[in-house]
Formats: structure tokens, sequence, C-alpha cells
């Protein structure tokens, strides 16, 4: 089987986990200042916050799954790794062109960057940019049930979703990397 190759394995057998657990519920991001990085989730992103302590913050958009944010010192403050970046679905490839030109427009304002062109990547179409806490977020348009599509086909062999002939679903068919 070649590299490129987007055939599935079999099912894998599901086996009894060791740990008994029951749902993934938070991630965590940084912020060198929580009022600031609130009025951006809130008035920018949209998202739902809460104030948790005097050194954190709960935030969570359309679910039960929450991010942590906790502050830290600018000094310590790293750029977030691009392959550790925050996913937010828009409703169609038209919604996510509209974030991107919302994105670009509002940079200065809320000291957004790195923002990338929209295209289709890993199966959907989508655009990255950095905010001013160096956290690296995509805006994207996946079906309902977000990625649930992807856990229904199962294992997939060689470089998978990242191949070019991988087959897409159907709401994510109507723009190709190369349109703007």
């Amino acid at each position: 089987m070649n590299e490129e190759s987007t055939e599935q394995k079999q099912p894998r057998t599901r086996v009894e986990p060791t740990l008994k657990l029951k749902f993934l519920s938070h991630g965590t991001l940084e912020s060198v200042d929580l009022e600031k990085t609130r009025r951006f989730y809130e008035e920018f992103l949209g998202l739902e916050v809460i104030k948790v302590s005097n050194v954190s913050l709960w935030c969570r958009l359309g679910g039960n799954h929450i991010y942590v944010v906790v502050l830290v010192k600018p000094e310590r403050k790293k750029p977030m790794p691009f392959l550790y970046h925050n996913g937010i679905d828009a409703e169609n490839e038209e919604a996510v062109d509209e974030c991107h030109r919302i994105v670009v427009r509002d940079a200065a304002k809320w000291g957004l960057h790195k923002i990338s062109n929209p295209g289709v990547q890993h199966g959907t179409y989508c655009f990255y940019f950095y905010d001013a806490d160096e956290n690296c977020w995509e805006i994207l348009a996946n079906p309902p049930g977000g990625y649930t599509w992807m856990f229904e086909r199962g294992d997939q062999t060689g470089v998978g979703h990242m191949s070019r002939e991988f087959e897409r679903p159907a709401s994510t068919l109507r723009k190709r990397s190369s349109e703007p």
C-alpha cells in the first residue's frame, strides 16, 4: 500500500479500557491578560465565558466541552505550536469566507496575526490565525456533527485524510484549495 492510499482498514476490535472514563471535558489555553482575552472571546469569537478565579477563565461554545484559560506571565508565554490549534466550526464555506474577511478587517483591533487564506485542508474548508495571546485558531466548515464523519469511517491507511484524493464530506466539496 503506498503513502497516498486512502483505503480504510478493517475496524479495530474495541478493548475494555484500563481507565473507566466518560467525557473529554476540557483543554487549556494561556493568556497574558485575562480581561482583554475575555473581551476577545466574548465579543469577537462569541464564546460563553465565566471567570472562575483571579487567574483563570472557563469558556465554551455550542456544547459542554470547555477550555480553561490560565493567566501566565508575558515572559513565560510562548506561541502555541500550529499543530496544537483550536478549531471553531462555522455553518458552511461561505461563513468561513465571511469570518476570514472579518478576521482580516479586525486584526489590528484584536492583535490577530499569521492569518492564512481559506482553503481545503485535512478534509475541511478552513483558515488559521493567531490571537494576541499567541493561541492558534482554525475557523472551519465541518458538516453537522463536527468530526463525527471521520469517526464513522474508522481507521485510515497511508496519509488518510491528508491525501488530495481523500473522499471528503459533500459539504466540503464546493470549494477547492485554489479558490479564494
